[in-house]
């Protein structure tokens, strides 16, 4: 399950999510996505992850498709979640990121406000 996070403004989406989410909840937020792409050309995005999420394998290809489609929109990536883990695959995931212009950062959950400033700037 996904939500819109009501901070979302301008060419900044801001989404969180928490469960499973499913090719129709992927498409739903793709769309969102390509819409603003359409007002903005560039956009950012801030996924704050909540503790036991999971993806479909349907919704994660159309996720890998869609981003690999669109990198020239993407001007800011930024994860919000805690742990390790997801911080050394994030910073992975950032450098290849780096060289297709995209600027990608993890954040732990209790730096939500250092994570809206910088996708916000």
């Amino acid at each position: 399950m996904y939500t819109i996070l009501p901070r979302s403004n301008g060419p900044v989406l801001g989404v969180e999510i928490s469960g499973k989410v499913d090719i129709e909840q992927e498409t739903e937020l793709i769309a969102k996505a390509e819409e603003m792409i359409e007002a903005f050309d560039k956009i950012s995005i801030l996924v704050v992850l909540g503790e036991h999420v999971g993806i479909s394998f349907e919704a994660a290809a159309s996720d890998i498709k869609w981003v690999l489609t669109h990198m020239k929109h993407l001007h800011k990536v930024g994860i919000v979640a805690d742990g390790k883990l997801m911080a050394a695959l994030v910073a992975i995931d950032a450098t290849f990121a780096k060289m297709v212009g995209i600027q990608e950062k993890h954040f732990d959950r209790d730096e939500i406000e250092t994570a809206w400033h910088w996708i916000e700037s």
